[in-house]
């Protein structure tokens, strides 16, 4: 079976990237040059460098050390090594000591478990040429750097931004080398096509951690609401019901929310984080992959080293500020298959309108020496949502069928106010006769009209937010207050009306 492998030609696009690869080790850079590749998920990192490896040790005879950040993809990189007649070596946590490492050519570690083998001076590899780190934008890594100092470094990643914004990965690497983009991956067949479906999300109660990403309390206090959970069941239920779904969430109590939310409802569904046993976690999955409308709410555990082609729908239950990780989850669905040629996105925390879609061109050279340029120009979430655009539900808009006009822009009425030198209130005074006239055209009695004015909720919150805007006084106090106060004088003109 191995032979087989071996004798499988890598891609065309794989084969230029390797030729680029092979211009630095052999010519172009000195023996202890460190080189970057970027490749998308789903375009075979592991088989491009895995070839790289096959061919160097036969050219130079010389040891290659691959390292990992999970033992998930320890194994999976061993196991594709062994593919291309690399014989091997896995250096995990039972290997103490390497009496026997001149019968391997190569070795794939875990970066803390060589650590710390090779600061206790317990383990030693000898006559390494080439180190290959995996993942590379997790910055364990560079600790390691010290003990291969004569070696060329070949780093690879699907994204060139540091998880730690104060080591940028150009402080550890003198090149990137990009190799073929998402949408040019799409174009020639290799990866599926992504129909990206957004809902808003309002996320300002969100806290930012120190990792520079939002903190699991205040992203479980958000998605754990009744009202979110609702919005997650229904967009499943237009976008991906009946077909194979995981869902991202940031934190554990949310995927069990969501579990029990989705079993509620009379889904199949299962749940699976950290905490599980590889046997349970083995079984999930096995059961995942067998049913053709399984629904699996996780956690982070699935964003690397997991690769189950018949996925059709993901969902981002979250919202992230890494752009890594936004890649990583979304490429879970990007493997093609037979039949299979686009998959669905849900984005549940404003992600898409955050970093742009997964599909879009991406500049990583720019990124890769510019970091915090990047960083500094991410759209903030007040950005975002101030592009919100409140679309009446139809059910609610049926409500009020006898209504031709139901919009009311906040933002062209408060100009012409300011313009004519009125006061700004008559803005809301405005907004709030065209809602009770709302009312009063689609009841018959008073009592029929402040059950609709009710109805109503979500269109005046949107329009009190935007007013708020517009006269620079947005505090979330403040717009609470005017949403009370808006409906009091609601109920007051509706009772002015139904008395005349």
């Amino acid at each position: 079976m191995a032979e087989k492998v071996a004798e499988k030609k890598l891609y065309d696009y794989q084969e230029a990237d390797l030729q680029k690869i092979f211009s630095y080790i052999n010519d172009d850079a000195p023996d202890n040059f460190n080189l970057l590749y970027q490749l998308p998920t789903g375009g075979g990192k592991t088989v491009v460098f895995s070839e790289i490896v096959r061919r160097y040790i036969k050219q130079t005879n010389k040891k290659v050390v691959i390292l990992t950040h999970r033992i998930e993809l320890c194994k999976q990189t061993s196991k594709m090594l062994k593919g291309f007649n690399v014989n091997n070596k896995i250096i995990n946590s039972k290997v103490k000591e390497l009496p026997d490492q001149d019968e391997y050519q190569c070795f794939v570690a875990m970066v803390e478990t060589l650590n710390n083998r090779l600061s206790d001076e317990k383990l030693e590899v000898s006559d390494v040429g080439l180190v290959i780190i995996d993942e590379a934008h997790y910055n364990s890594f560079t600790k390691l750097f010290k003990y291969f100092e004569n070696s060329f470094i070949l780093g690879v990643t699907a994204t060139p931004l540091s998880s730690n914004i104060k080591l940028p990965m150009k402080d550890n690497y003198q090149e990137l080398i990009v190799g073929n983009s998402i949408p040019s991956l799409i174009e020639k067949g290799f990866l599926a096509r992504a129909n990206t479906y957004s809902y808003d999300v309002g996320l300002t109660s969100l806290q930012v951690g120190i990792n520079g990403d939002y903190t699991v309390k205040s992203s479980e206090d958000l998605y754990t609401n009744f009202s979110m959970q609702e919005k997650l069941v229904q967009a499943y239920e237009e976008r991906c019901k009946g077909k194979k779904t995981l869902i991202f969430n940031n934190g554990i109590n949310t995927s069990w929310y969501v579990y029990q939310t989705f079993k509620d409802a009379g889904y199949e569904v299962r749940h699976l984080d950290n905490t599980h046993s590889k046997k349970e976690r083995k079984d999930i999955l096995r059961w995942f992959k067998e049913k053709p409308d399984a629904i699996l709410t996780s956690v982070s555990i699935l964003t690397t080293g997991f690769d189950e082609p018949t996925v059709e729908n993901i969902i981002l239950n979250r919202a992230t500020k890494s752009l890594t990780l936004y890649y990583q989850m979304i490429g879970r669905g990007s493997r093609k298959l037979p039949g299979k040629d686009v998959f669905s996105v849900i984005d549940l925390g404003n992600n898409a309108a955050r970093f742009g879609l997964w599909d879009a061109p991406v500049d990583w050279q720019q990124i890769f020496k510019n970091p915090d340029y990047f960083l500094e120009n991410i759209t903030s979430d007040e950005d975002i949502e101030r592009e919100f655009k409140y679309t009446m539900p139809e059910e609610v808009r049926e409500m009020f069928k006898n209504s031709d006009q139901i919009e009311f822009d906040i933002k062209e009425a408060y100009e012409s106010a300011v313009n004519n030198g009125e006061k700004s209130k008559k803005v809301l005074e405005e907004s709030i006769a065209q809602h009770a006239q709302m009312c009063a055209e689609n009841s018959e009695d008073i009592f029929d009209a402040r059950i609709l004015a009710r109805e109503l909720a979500g269109d005046i919150r949107d329009r009190v937010k935007r007013y708020s805007r517009c006269i620079i006084n947005n505090t979330k106090n403040y717009r609470d207050w005017l949403f009370e106060d808006y409906n009091r004088k609601l109920r007051s003109k509706l009772n002015e009306m139904f008395q005349d």
